[in-house]
């Protein structure tokens, strides 16, 4: 389905900027490559190869440049580009804590805190959610990781099991818009942004979805009260604190050395993988075989997202040789709109890709094509980064083919339909898109930091 929708737009700008320019382009050619990628996407093949091959046939469709002379360099660019590193040393970081057991402690001392507040153990979700994307930068690493803790303290209790996965899905959504979220690293790979700058405009956006989250969980608490916990006694929440500290230390450490200035965020990175290294060695769990499994799982995880990137950027490379992206900016630019009207159009291009189209893979390929309009138009790059990574977290969560979604849905033991997970989530994205609209009507809740930061 991904192949098939980018195939036909992207063939379909081609044709027309082709024929603008006076080009003979044979329809049969564009017919032939769509059966192409139908039969591809029809056997499973992973969306890398589709983007790369299509990348391919593209450029040797409607290119008449010999553009595979440049493709070593076209690829080299992004795979020694000092930036990406931060993505696996990030997604070693968060899986370090998992198998350490830190994130277990994590919600449990924030239950003892929230669980008498309406709404109970949900809080819990979403404040232990935040807290882990503060030290993950990825969506999915956040719901399989505080799904797996949280899923097992709600068996047999009177709570909304909807609520319960919707809470979560949501949370999860999270991990790439709190910093350090590994979709603001590629984002400023892309557009060649700053990513410490969209670190520092994320963290009001971060903290208004996280307040908004709060707001449903509230007014369902209210609505349907479950029974509350015994009090705990005042001390026992203050000794519990001290689950909490590894986790604030590594925000500290990760966050504070990028905002303070005295990292980059791939050093920030690493220090935090080393510090999570430090933290299960303090726990007694440190050993090579939780090293090794970790290495592991990180390097299937970026091996997956390399794959992508490479593709998307040959793909890209093509697109821009043909001119692609320079006559849609001018052809959105020249439209009698203002520009709020087009931009809407955007983020409601967002919207629906998002219905269908991983999160990903999504910016990986529209953000190319979509960012010259976006500047001709006149708006920050910064304010549309935090943008458009909201918009994928929206798709994360959004049915029929959110990913966030598909991983708690995975890990229920309960047999339910995934229908409970569509159902539940609904709330909170009507929370995500309110946020949406108040960052449009607002653009300064993402400008103003960077600007006052200096």
């Amino acid at each position: 389905m991904i192949a098939v929708v980018v195939l036909l737009l992207l063939l379909g700008v081609s044709l027309a900027v082709a024929a603008a320019g006076g080009q003979e382009v044979p329809v049969g050619a564009i017919l032939a490559l769509t059966a192409v990628f139908v039969v591809f996407f029809g056997a499973g093949v992973h969306v890398a190869a589709v983007l790369g091959l299509l990348g391919v046939l593209v450029g040797l469709v409607f290119s008449d440049r010999p553009w595979w002379d440049f493709a070593g360099q076209t690829l080299w660019g992004p795979s020694s580009n000092f930036v990406l590193v931060a993505v696996p040393l990030f997604l070693l970081m968060g899986d370090i804590l998992l198998r350490a057991g830190l994130s277990d402690r994590l919600y449990r001392a924030l239950n003892l805190w929230l669980n008498r507040l309406p709404g109970g153990l949900l809080h819990t979700n979403i404040a232990s959610c935040a807290m882990f994307s503060a030290i993950s930068g990825s969506s999915v690493a956040t719901a399989a990781t505080m799904g797996s803790v949280a899923l097992p303290y709600f068996t047999g209790t009177g709570y909304s099991r909807r609520m319960v996965l919707g809470s979560l899905a949501a949370g999860g959504a999270l991990g790439n818009l709190i910093p350090p979220g590994i979709t603001f690293i590629v984002y400023g790979l892309i557009t060649e942004t700053s990513v410490g700058a969209l670190y520092v405009a994320a963290l009001l956006p971060g903290l208004l979805v996280t307040g908004l989250f709060v707001l449903v969980i509230l007014a369902h608490g209210l609505a349907r009260p479950t029974e509350r916990p015994a009090p705990v006694p005042f001390a026992l929440k203050l000794r519990a604190l001290a689950d909490l500290l590894p986790t604030l230390a590594l925000m500290l450490l990760v966050l504070g050395s990028i905002y303070a200035g005295w990292a980059t965020p791939t050093e920030a990175a690493a220090l935090g993988a080393v510090g999570a290294a430090v933290f299960a060695a303090f726990e007694g769990k440190l050993s090579f075989r939780l090293l090794n499994a970790s290495a592991e799982a990180t390097a299937r995880n970026t091996a997956l997202l390399g794959l992508i990137v490479l593709a998307a950027y040959l793909l890209n490379y093509v697109l821009t040789t043909v001119n692609v992206p320079q006559t849609l900016a001018a052809f959105m630019a020249d439209l009698p709109l203002p520009p709020w009207a087009v931009m809407a159009c955007i983020l409601a291009l967002y919207l629906a890709l998002g219905t269908f189209m991983e999160g990903f893979s999504m910016i990986i390929t529209t953000v190319p094509v979509v960012f010259p309009i976006v500047t001709a138009l006149g708006y920050d790059p910064i304010w549309f980064g935090v943008v458009v990574t909201m918009l994928v977290e929206i798709a994360q969560i959004s049915p029929p083919d959110g990913t966030v979604m598909y991983v708690l849905q995975g890990m229920r033991r309960d047999g339910g339909p995934i229908t409970d997970m569509f159902a539940g989530v609904l709330p909170f994205l009507a929370a995500y898109l309110v946020a949406v609209t108040l960052l449009m009507v607002f653009p300064e809740l993402a400008l103003w930091l960077p600007r006052a930061w200096g």
